[in-house]
């Protein structure tokens, strides 16, 4: 696949991953670019970007922005623990129904969907060593999960036999620019909010971003490559298992901040987080719960993953190693102003 040859569209094009995929096209010198997000970019634009913004709800828009495009990259998503779930439906599923539809209508056949592990996994057991052979959960904890295994299943059963589509599920995405996962570690842990739930014991993949927007590139190839009607989903993570807790206390001893050594029971986690789902369900949906049952089992357990599909099929392998992309986060995040930075 030769990108110099290729348009490109990026859904979720500004954001945290997806600017890391539009950044990589450019290295590649693809010969056109389309960010589309809810807002724009004038640092992509300046680097020659067609910077698109609008919804993904908006089926016009969509269809519109895939016009003359040879390649989707679909990284949008209403992410997060909290919220109704008209929302996530809304963008989780009916967008990814809108970019199918749009690749359709102007014959797109080749597309990389971002998914999440969490569609595929009860987060309250552990998780270990998984493959893609892992079926399902019937039954999910947050809206978040429950949305991106419908839109899986779209994209998998999607009736258009000439689309090939690589679904892709990179675990805990990390790495400077990060707007979510680690600000809200750092945010609490100075708090003197964050707790270690559990024993402490879990291991949890997680993916650098440079490797999951790697992925990505290596996704779309496979996609083409593999020809009409072609649909499979793949783990990716920085296949380096870590201890959570131990992890996490590393980054905060290096960014001067206390670790955390104080525990609370899974248990009393999960109730809690119970009970404050209940309460919260009452109050304005922009009002977060500090604790759900999700999220108590997301800390509490293991989940890691097999990678050994991705690597097989298109030869994914992270591009940078696990201490590589923790020194570069650490300075990063010792540059911020949450961490006393500039």
């Amino acid at each position: 696949m030769n990108w110099k040859d290729e348009s490109v569209i990026v859904f979720g094009g500004s954001g945290f991953l997806g600017k890391y995929i539009v950044e990589r096209l450019i290295g590649l010198n693809c010969k056109n670019i389309i960010s589309y997000s809810r807002r724009g970019d004038d640092e992509l634009a300046a680097k020659g970007v067609d910077v698109f913004t609008g919804d993904i709800r908006n089926r016009e828009g969509v269809m519109e922005a895939v016009r003359n495009c040879s390649v989707v990259i679909h990284t949008a998503a209403k992410a997060g623990i909290w919220g109704p779930r008209k929302l996530y439906y809304d963008v989780n599923v009916k967008g990814t129904q809108n970019v199918l539809d749009a690749c359709r209508k102007h014959d797109v056949r080749t597309l990389v969907y971002t998914s999440s592990p969490s569609a595929t996994y009860s987060p309250l057991e552990d998780v270990e060593n998984a493959d893609e052979y892992l079926e399902y959960p019937k039954k999910y904890l947050a809206f978040y999960p429950e949305t991106k295994a419908r839109a899986e299943r779209e994209v998998l059963s999607y009736d258009w036999s000439d689309l090939s589509a690589v679904i892709l599920r990179p675990h805990l995405i990390w790495g400077p620019r990060d707007p979510h996962l680690l600000p809200q570690i750092i945010a609490r842990a100075k708090a003197g909010k964050l707790k270690i739930i559990g024993h402490g014991d879990n291991f949890v993949d997680l993916t650098y971003v440079v490797n999951a927007a790697e992925a990505h590139i290596k996704g779309a190839e496979f996609a083409r490559k593999s020809g009409r009607n072609f649909r499979k989903a793949y783990f990716i993570s920085d296949d380096s298992p870590v201890n959570l807790w131990g992890w996490v206390n590393n980054m905060l001893t290096e960014l001067n901040i206390d670790p955390v050594s104080a525990k609370i029971p899974f248990k009393t986690a999960y109730n809690a987080g119970k009970m404050m789902e209940m309460i919260y369900k009452f109050m304005p949906w922009s009002y977060q719960p500090p604790m759900t049952r999700f999220v108590a089992g997301q800390l509490a357990f293991s989940h890691f993953f097999n990678i050994k599909a991705a690597k097989k099929d298109f030869g994914y392998d992270p591009v940078v190693d696990l201490e590589t992309a923790f020194v570069n986060t650490v300075e990063w995040l010792q540059s911020q102003e949450l961490c006393g930075g500039k």
